[in-house]
């Protein structure tokens, strides 16, 4: 029992002297001395300290009883501290996620309540905590379904809707040290995922056997499609600008040279209106209108479920405004603020939320100021405006490129 109490009193020592540990397992004293081959991931890395703390307790106070030395030996060997540590990683992540969302709501609320002349939500510091009120009083209502509903395809469509928006979620990088996934591919994946949604939200409204909720599914896909191609040929212009599809190359990119929102100004703003259509948002929310479709295509989901759903559309529009922000504002680069050593060692996530939630307000504003728009008028605007705008934006962004690599621009 002594050489686990040894071990727990010289860890403790290692971590109140600082260090780092990479996704590999490799221990290093500072982020200076790691090997160019080792990934640093902050949110594991805090879940290796988290876990090294409370298994340690764990395993301390068990080495009192008798009997159990397999069982703190294994609490705290490198096996059980790196599966922890990635179980510990989502969960601080999926933690920051919903503090996120709740934000964005917030943010939503409180700016929506300005422009119609009131204060917004007023419980708790600066009525943050009406949010979470409200939230939990939505889990906390009857779980009901219709008796006359495809089962399958009505559970499995919402969980899907909701999956991949959380997947979508998850692609997202806030630094160069705070991910969960980081594909070479990752741009691509977004937009697979994305790609989905019609056809997952169409079966959905399928599903409920109620003619509005159907109407609404088919509005939706038809809303989708219509504005992913010319979101897809942003993308292509973005990609062959940067050369890669890897968010953090893309990032890196903008942060060496230049915004892509200078070269790429009719881009972005084609993609800000793309944006607030892909996320279902006023005005181009006719798969919910109210007035016509009492909720849409989510009518027949109640309770926890419509929860759910409603946090999935958040999820997306905060994925939608991350987009807008990697592929114009630099992700998580800022001009001469990070030159300094400091801000990469401490601040990358905070500004990358910050520009994030600053797209977002375009979409307040959009929903506070503009009126629902007829399907027909969005569907043209998204086939015979955004669309030709899109292939003018890629031919200009080629041409930029040609100057840039042959004429010694820039």
């Amino acid at each position: 029992m002594s050489g686990i109490r040894e071990w727990i009193v010289n860890r403790a020592t290692d971590l109140a002297d600082g260090g780092v540990t990479c996704l590999n397992g490799h221990e290093y004293s500072s982020i200076v001395e790691m090997s160019p081959y080792d990934v640093y991931n902050l949110p594991y890395d805090m879940g290796v300290k988290i876990w090294e703390s409370l298994g340690g307790l764990i395993a301390w106070l068990l080495s009192f009883l008798p009997g159990s030395d397999a069982v703190s030996y294994a609490l705290i060997s490198d096996t059980a501290t790196n599966a922890m540590a990635i179980v510990l990683m989502v969960v601080l992540i999926f933690a920051i996620g919903f503090v996120t969302n709740l934000t964005m709501i917030w943010q939503e609320r409180k700016f929506l309540g300005r422009q119609m002349d009131r204060r917004g939500t007023m419980i708790g510091p600066l009525g943050y905590l009406q949010c979470l009120g409200d939230g939990l009083k939505t889990f906390m209502k009857e779980n009901v379904a219709p008796r006359a509903i495809d089962k399958k395809i009505y559970w499995w469509g919402v969980v899907l809707v909701i999956g991949t928006s959380v997947l979508l979620a998850c692609m997202i990088p806030l630094s160069p040290r705070w991910f969960i996934v980081d594909y070479n591919t990752g741009l691509l994946l977004i937009f697979a995922f994305f790609a989905l949604a019609p056809f997952l939200i169409m079966c959905a409204g399928w599903a409920q056997n109620n003619k509005y909720s159907l109407i609404g599914g088919l509005r939706a896909a038809e809303l989708m499609i219509s504005y992913e191609v010319p979101m897809l040929i942003l993308f292509a212009g973005t990609v062959y600008m940067t050369g890669s599809f890897n968010i953090g190359d893309i990032i890196t990119w903008q942060e060496e040279h230049i915004w892509l929102i200078v070269p790429q100004i009719i881009g972005f703003f084609v993609c800000l209106v793309c944006a607030i259509a892909e996320s279902e948002r006023v005005p181009f929310d006719l798969s919910e209108a109210e007035a016509e479709l009492v909720e849409g295509w989510q009518t027949e989901y109640a309770g926890m479920k419509w929860g759910l759903i409603m946090l999935g559309d958040y999820f997306r529009g905060f994925v939608a405004c991350a987009l807008v922000n990697i592929m114009f504002l630099g992700g998580w680069s800022m001009p001469i603020i990070n030159e300094f050593d400091w801000y990469y060692q401490y601040f990358p996530e905070l500004f990358f939320v910050l520009k994030t939630c600053f797209v977002f307000i375009f979409f307040i504003t959009a929903r506070g100021a503009l009126p629902r728009v007829r399907t027909d008028q969005i569907v043209n605007v998204g086939w015979k405006v955004l669309m030709p705008l899109a292939v003018i934006n890629l031919v200009i962004t080629i041409l930029i490129k040609w100057i840039w690599e042959y004429g010694g621009v820039f």
